[in-house]
């Protein structure tokens, strides 16, 4: 299983971007899906997940501001970021787990993707 994230980019504060992800191999469910950073200098940080019924979970200071969401046809998520500050400056990265193929449940991570937020 492979996690490709791409959707990054340097944009003006206030402006959007939305990231994609989708995982690839042959699988037949995964649990809970979401998207972390890690600014230069930080630990790495939960930004917002999604779970297998379909439930946002958000971060404090991205709440109202972001909204994820899934499709598990195409074992993808998606991550719409509005009204970016400075402060959104980070790689970010997805992660799936409880990821269940034909021969086990794991979970990934994908590559990061800069996200860079200009005042």
């Amino acid at each position: 299983v492979q996690l490709q994230a791409s959707g990054g980019g340097l944009v003006q504060a206030g402006g959007s971007l939305r990231l994609s992800c989708e995982a690839s191999g042959i699988i037949f469910s995964i649990d809970n899906m979401g998207w972390y950073r890690q600014a230069p200098g930080k630990q790495r940080e939960l930004v917002a997940y999604v779970d297998n019924s379909d439930n946002p979970h958000y971060a404090d200071s991205v709440k109202g501001r972001f909204t994820i969401s899934r499709d598990d046809a195409k074992n993808s998520v998606y991550l719409q970021m509005n009204s970016l500050k400075p402060e959104d400056t980070a790689v970010y990265y997805c992660r799936s787990t409880g990821v269940t193929t034909i021969r086990l449940v794991g979970d990934y991570w994908g590559q990061g993707t800069q996200v860079t937020v200009s005042s």
